[in-house]
Formats: structure tokens, C-alpha cells, sequence
């Protein structure tokens, strides 16, 4: 029983992996990519099997390989979170705008956050990426800072 429940578990994550409405990628330390889960795959266009293993900036030349591996060394080295927020680059990721009819941004704007995952021996050979769409947020953000600077220059 115990041995079936836990297996009915792991499939549960399974599925909460692959439908959250976050991306998830998992990268080794020469940045290959080993997990991609569907937020990844619909919005880049990029199956599961046509990245795995593949390295990710031959996949995504839009990420600058120096400023990125100078912020995942540190999650390797110090196992703690590092940050991305759309306020100093709009993206990781350049995807597409996925709301074309109420949005008015080119391209999805995002935050994410880079987090250390541990092996059993507490070593960290790999890091996973959580790519959050703050595209709305953003927008707004930029339509009050338009509204707030009219109302000061009237």
C-alpha cells in the first residue's frame, strides 16, 4: 500500500511539474538542459526531447552566456537563490507575448529565479531556473508610470 501511494505521488508531481503555469528548466553545470517542462515547450516552441541535453545558449542565443553564468556560478558555488527581475532585463527567455489581443508588449516579460538542487551527498551539480510571466504586471506598470508623469507635467 505505502509503495503504491508513493508512486501515486510521484506521478501527482509529475503533473504539477509539467501544468504549472511557471517554466521550469533544470541545467547541469556545463548548462545542458535535463528537465523542460511544458510552459517552456508552449511558449518557445521547443519540445522536451528536442532540448534535453542540448546546451542553453546554442538553444537561446539571446542569453548573455557571461552575465549568466556569473549569476548561476554563485547558486553552484554558495547554494543559494539568485534572481532576474524584468526591471533590469525583460527577459530571459525572449518569447512572445502570449496575450496578443489584450497585451501590448512585443514579448513576454519575465522574472525568475535560479535555485541550487542539491544531490544526496549535498554536493550541487545543477540549478533550476523558474521563469515567471509578469508581462501584465509590467505593462500596468509601465501605463502608471505614463499617467503619473502627465499628471505631474499638467
Amino acid at each position: 500500500m505505502s509503495d503504491q501511494f508513493e508512486m501515486a505521488e510521484f506521478h501527482w508531481l509529475m503533473d504539477i511539474l509539467q501544468t504549472i503555469d511557471v517554466g521550469l528548466v533544470v541545467l547541469d553545470r556545463e548548462y545542458n538542459i535535463k528537465l523542460w517542462n511544458s510552459f517552456m515547450e508552449n511558449h518557445s516552441g521547443l519540445r522536451p526531447d528536442q532540448t534535453k541535453n542540448q546546451n542553453l545558449f546554442s538553444l537561446f542565443s539571446e542569453i548573455d552566456e557571461a552575465w549568466f553564468k556569473k549569476k548561476a556560478e554563485a547558486v553552484f558555488l554558495l547554494k543559494t537563490r539568485a534572481f532576474v527581475i524584468h526591471e533590469q532585463r525583460p527577459y530571459l527567455f525572449r518569447f512572445e507575448n502570449n496575450h496578443p489581443i489584450t497585451g501590448r508588449a512585443d514579448y513576454m516579460f519575465q522574472n525568475a529565479t535560479i535555485i541550487p538542487l542539491s544531490n544526496l551527498d549535498g554536493s550541487t551539480d545543477h540549478i533550476c531556473l523558474i521563469v515567471y510571466d509578469v508581462t501584465r504586471a509590467a505593462t500596468n506598470q509601465s501605463d502608471l508610470q505614463k499617467l503619473l508623469s502627465q499628471n505631474s507635467s499638467s
